[in-house]
């Protein structure tokens, strides 16, 4: 899921995958919206940012 990634935080959203393309210092989001699957997920381990995009200067 590409979406547009702001110059500010999005308030609410930590992530710590500091190899994201959205990722900010101080674990904060930039994108604008996020995405999380699978639909049936049962736990944590189930789940998935399918917003995540590799970072090509991480």
């Amino acid at each position: 899921m590409k979406t547009e990634k702001m110059d500010h935080p999005n308030e609410g959203i930590k992530c710590m995958v500091n190899t994201c393309h959205y990722y900010m210092n101080g674990d904060h989001c930039s994108a604008r919206k996020i995405e999380v699957e699978p639909r049936n997920a049962h736990n944590t381990k189930d789940t998935g940012c399918a917003t995540f995009i590799p970072d090509t200067h991480a």
